[in-house]
Order: C-alpha cells, then structure tokens, then sequence
C-alpha cells in the first residue's frame, strides 16, 4: 500500500504563562479554544469538516474526560469533526500530530489538528482516602443528621486539599530530584547549564524582536507574549540562583529548569491535495518519528533519557547521522537533561555504556534551538510538542529547503523524536 506525505500546513498558539500569572482564571478548555479559534480564523477554516482533531492535557478534571471533543464542539468548525483525547505526559502534543499523520499517511483521513493544552493554574487537588470515603457515604445518607455524622468521622487534617507534586510513582521523586542524579552522573556543571539557560532566553528575545512570532501566536486573555522570558537574563544572575532540587550540592535552579506553565497550541497537518486545494502553503513533512520508553527505577539518572534511544532507532530508519541537520529543536525541560542528551548521543564511550551500537554524531550547537526553546517560553507539559513542531516547520519554510530534527522526553521514562524536511 502506497503511503501519503504528511504536511504540516499551518498552526497556532497561545502564549505560554507561568502558573497562577496571566492564565490563573481559566481551565483546559478555555485556553485550547483560544488556540484552535486562532488557528480556525488564520487558515479559514470556519464550517469545514475536518477528518479529526486529537490532543490532550496531562492533567484533566474528571468533567474533562472528552475534552478535545467539548472543545472542537465550542469553535466553529463543522460539528461533525470527530475528536479524541491523547495522553503521554510531555510527549501528548507531538504523540498527537503522529495519531493525525499516520492517519494522513494511511488516506483514513485529508486532515487533522494535533493540539495539547496545560492549565497548570486549574489543577485538581486530590482528597486523603478518609474524606473521600466520608463523602460517599454521606451522599448516601437520606437525613441531614446522617449525611452529618459521616462528614464528622474524616479528622482535622483529612479535609486538607493534596496538591499536585509531580512525582513518579515508582520512585517518589519528582523529576527535578531525578534530573539532579542525572546532572551529577553524567557530570553536567552549573556552568554549562545556565550557559544553555542564557542562550534559550537571548534566542527566544531575538526571535520576538524580529517578528518571527508574529504569525504564529494568538494574544489570549490580556497576554501577547510568553511571560516566562527573561529579557534581563545574564550568566551573573543566574549563577545566584540557589538549587531547587538538591539545596546542599545541587546544580539546578529555577533558571536552568522549566516552571509550571499555562498554555496552548494546534498544528493544522494535511495531504497534499488537501492542502493544495485549500491554497494552503506546504510549510514542511513528517518524514520519521519514534517512541521509545527506558528503565529508570533502578538506574533513576535516565529518568528523562529515553529520547537516546529514540533518535538511534529513527536515524537507523532514516540512514542519517545527528550532524545531517540544519535545525535542531530538543526540548529544554531542564538544561542538564538536554546537556546529558547531547553528551551520550556524541560521545562514543558513553554512547556504547548506554547501551548504543555507536556514537550517533555530533550537534552543531548554532542550530539548537535557534528561536529559543522551553527554558524560555516556558513548559505547558501537553502543549510542548505543538510549539516545537511549528516552530521547526516555519525554520525550513523560511529556509527552502532542508531537515530537522526534533527530541522531546517525557515522565514515566519515555521520549519520542521526529524528522521534518521540507
């Protein structure tokens, strides 16, 4: 069977916030409508039909078990665009624009969105097992009195709202507390750390300063720019951050790693013909992808390293080396995890410990994030991949021509990487 190209002809976001800042209002839906309304007016999309729509967020309220279907539901797209929600924690967004590419590929379908949202200011707080029992059984109760005495049993301290950590289950560290026994294993300084901090901030400020943001970003609720970029940012300042994870000899600080973040973003994917019928300019392809997961219990400095293998299993399919790209977008979720990345993917020795045939090649560090990456714009976990891939596209439509490689890690030890060519 003949497979289809996949292309990625348009996208939209919302700026990024840091939580409880611009967003601390609004929930899922209501950031993700404002992206999808954006990219609905921008490619006029209003009343199409379009094959499906599917993304996520990583953290949902139980009424949000349908919200990529709720949503589609509120823009104005034909209401017969079919939905579903993904979900792979940091990987949701680019996970997604796989699910509507293979589809593409597969002529299932012409086109689709792919899209994730965070509404890190919105998320539910978990009640202790003592409440929640209480509440069950009074909500059996048919008197007040009894519905009365049930909620009387949970003690002082049950009815305390648990708020969201963000920690691994198998391990009970959150992933800074993972990502510092990375930093000290593989032996990434602080230096080089805030030295890469430094130049996503200076990247991502160059980039608004010349407009390059200026079609591809949808001003949401009073918002018009990530409000996570330090414009004043200085290798002096962030040296006096003091460690986050680790406070005696920890290296990471909330200036080498990504806060938690509100925030939305969609990518319009298509056939050819579809977008050639539509006058939709094609910005660049999916050519490769691939997922791969890794143990990190045991070895919990690999938390965040599965895209290692990832990228050896796609380039392998796509008989190219990590030095034949003109772009590279990997995502910054802390420094020293994109460092530690870098440094297995390059270094032969290390490679091969890790469990590589060989060394994969090396980066050109003047095409890593070159319009900035998450330490800037900041990290809404399931919006991540939308912003990347869009911002990769728009690199080698500008470009002409050319290839571009994208790595994402995710929680859970896993990660996923991707091939773009124009």
């Amino acid at each position: 069977m003949e497979t289809k190209k996949v292309a990625i002809v348009g996208y939209n976001r919302i700026p990024f916030a840091r939580m409880n800042t611009a967003y601390s209002e609004q929930g899922n839906q209501n950031l993700l409508l404002a992206s999808l309304n954006g990219l609905i007016d921008r490619y006029h999309l209003k009343g199409k039909r379009l094959g499906e729509v599917a993304g996520g967020a990583v953290i949902k309220h139980i009424s949000e078990s349908n919200l990529i279907r709720e949503t589609v539901m509120n823009t104005t797209l034909d209401p017969a665009t079919p939905a579903c929600d993904l979900q792979q924690a940091c990987d949701t967004g680019i996970e997604a624009a796989i699910y509507i590419g293979n589809k593409i590929a597969l002529g299932q379908i012409e086109c689709g969105i792919a899209c994730g949202v965070e509404a890190m200011s919105n998320i539910p707080f978990e009640s202790s097992p003592r409440l929640r029992k209480a509440l069950l059984k009074a909500n059996k109760e048919k008197s007040a009195f009894g519905k009365l005495k049930q909620l009387l049993n949970p003690k002082l301290k049950d009815w305390m709202p648990i708020p969201y950590k963000g920690q691994e289950p198998q391990t009970g560290l959150v992933m800074g507390e993972h990502t510092e026994i990375t930093a000290k294993y593989y032996k990434i300084s602080r230096e080089e750390q805030d030295e890469l901090a430094l130049k996503s901030h200076q990247n991502m400020a160059k980039a608004y300063d010349e407009g390059f943001f200026d079609d591809m970003i949808t001003p949401a609720f009073g918002l018009d720019k990530d409000n996570n970029l330090r414009r004043d940012s200085s290798i002096e300042k962030l040296s006096q951050l003091r460690p986050a994870f680790d406070k005696q000899n920890g290296t990471l600080t909330a200036g080498n790693s990504t806060p938690f973040t509100d925030g939305a973003s969609a990518v319009l994917l298509a056939s050819e013909e579809w977008a050639k019928a539509n006058n939709l300019p094609i910005l660049a392809y999916i050519s490769f992808s691939e997922l791969a997961g890794i143990e990190y219990v045991e070895n919990k400095q690999d938390l965040l390293l599965a895209p290692v293998f990832a990228a050896e299993r796609m380039l392998k399919k796509a008989g190219m080396n990590l030095s034949d790209f003109d772009y590279y977008e990997i995502h910054e979720a802390f420094a020293a995890q994109v460092l530690a990345t870098i440094k297995i993917w390059e270094n032969e020795e290390l490679a091969k410990k890790f469990g590589l045939e060989k060394a994969l090649g090396k980066i050109d560090r003047s095409k890593l994030n070159v319009k900035g990456g998450s330490l800037a714009a900041a990290h809404p976990f399931a919006a991540t991949g939308g912003r990347i891939i869009a911002t990769l596209a728009k690199l080698l439509d500008e470009k002409g021509n050319g290839k571009g490689f994208i790595s994402i890690c995710a929680a859970r030890g896993q990660g996923v990487t991707m091939i773009l060519e124009k």
